[in-house]
């Protein structure tokens, strides 16, 4: 099951009577980009939906949500995961990232755990940034990781954590599937 993302950002955009203009002037996206996202053409990355989630303030947990009662705590079976977007830039070619959380249930969340499987290296090193931290473990593969200028290999067992406002990617390193488990926090 998939999340309907563009729905929630346009029933917001919407509430607040804004136009796509005015989204993209607040968050440094085109208004195209935008329009796709709520048309549910392009899955944003994690870095952009953290930028709209700012933007509209609302944790990004909401874009997650299915309107069920707040709990304390909340067990996710492997089986029942949901993948939350298989990431495509905006000129519709694939940068090989299908996010799974591994948390929706649980409501005003402060960071939100994903499953980042990365099946192929893009061919393009576009670098992202948002607010808050980022924790990533890897579990399987060989990755590259880019903060600003710098560039670093891990392997299975490896972690970084970093203020996500720090320029950043994460590649597949030789091309073969990469599992990460990525804690954002907003």
């Amino acid at each position: 099951m998939e999340f309907n993302i563009g729905v929630k950002i346009k029933t917001l955009r919407k509430e607040r009577k804004l136009t796509l203009q005015d989204v993209a002037n607040e968050t440094g996206f085109s208004p195209a980009l935008i329009s796709q996202i709520e048309n549910n053409n392009v899955s944003p990355p994690i870095a952009t939906l953290s930028k709209i989630a700012r933007f509209f303030d609302v944790k990004m947990g909401f874009f997650f949500e299915e309107g069920e009662e707040a709990t304390r705590y909340e067990i996710v079976r492997k089986n029942d995961r949901r993948v939350v977007s298989r990431v495509i830039s905006k000129d519709g070619t694939g940068h090989g990232y299908t996010y799974e959380t591994l948390s929706y249930r649980k409501k005003n969340k402060k960071m939100e755990p994903f499953l980042l499987t990365i099946s192929e290296r893009a061919s393009e090193e576009t670098l992202y940034n948002h607010e808050g931290e980022e924790f990533l473990l890897i579990l399987d593969g060989s990755a590259e990781l880019i903060l600003g200028d710098e560039r670093f290999i891990l392997e299975a067992g490896d972690a970084a954590y970093f203020d996500s406002t720090v320029k950043h990617r994460l590649l597949s390193k030789n091309g073969a599937i990469v599992q990460v488990l990525a804690v954002v926090t907003r």
